[in-house]
C-alpha cells in the first residue's frame, strides 16, 4: 500500500534506526512493526480484517482512523482516496491514556 508522513518526526522513526524520538523504545519498535504492515497491504480492507489492531475511524476527527501499537498508544493515520489506489497517511502516535 501506498504511505506519506504527515509529520517529520515520524519520517525519522521510520528512516533512522537508533532515532526515538519522544517516545518509548517499545512504542517505536511497535510502530515501525505496524508500518511493515502498512507497506505489505494490499488495501486498508486488510486492517479491519486483522482485530487485534482494532482499526476503526476516530469520531468528530474528520477521516482519521486509530491503529493500536499497545494496550496505551495508537497511530492515527487517514486514508487519501485516490485511484488506482488509496494512500495512508500517517498522522501522529498518541497517547490514549
Amino acid at each position: 500500500m501506498e504511505f506519506r508522513f504527515g509529520d517529520d518526526e515520524l519520517l525519522r522513526l521510520y528512516t533512522e534506526a537508533d532515532y526515538l524520538g519522544k517516545f518509548p523504545k517499545e512504542v517505536v519498535t511497535a510502530f515501525r512493526r505496524r508500518m511493515q504492515q502498512i507497506v505489505a497491504a494490499e488495501d486498508e480492507r486488510l486492517f479491519y480484517a486483522i482485530k487485534s489492531l482494532h482499526f476503526e475511524k476516530l469520531q468528530g476527527r474528520g477521516e482519521q482512523r486509530s491503529m493500536r501499537l499497545n494496550k496505551q498508544w495508537r497511530l492515527i493515520v487517514e486514508i487519501e482516496k485516490g485511484k488506482p489506489k488509496n494512500t495512508i497517511v500517517v498522522v501522529a502516535i498518541e497517547d490514549y491514556h
